[in-house]
């Protein structure tokens, strides 16, 4: 499962990416099921963008969800995490 994750937005209104692959990682098969929960999840409702918060646009494989500072769920954060620490 190929896991991309572009932020954008912020104070300096920078971009960072980080991809990676799980099917050669030994935490492969949890950050999958991570995937497929953060995939699913539903995000708040009527929750409008702060001021100068981060937005994630999270591709796994073909789907892609659309998220926003400070409007996600564990799950979400703990996946942008271990996605964007794989970023040069």
């Amino acid at each position: 499962m190929l896991i991309t994750v572009t932020r954008t937005g912020g104070f300096a209104g920078g971009e960072k990416t980080g991809s990676l692959e799980t099917e050669c990682r030994a935490d492969g098969p949890e950050l999958e099921r991570l995937a497929e929960r953060v995939l699913t999840a539903e995000g708040p409702v009527g929750q409008e963008p702060i001021p100068d918060g981060f937005r994630y646009v999270v591709r796994v494989d073909s789907k892609l969800v659309e998220l926003q500072d400070p409007h996600l769920t564990e799950d979400q954060r703990q996946l942008i995490d271990a996605v964007l620490a794989t970023a040069a």
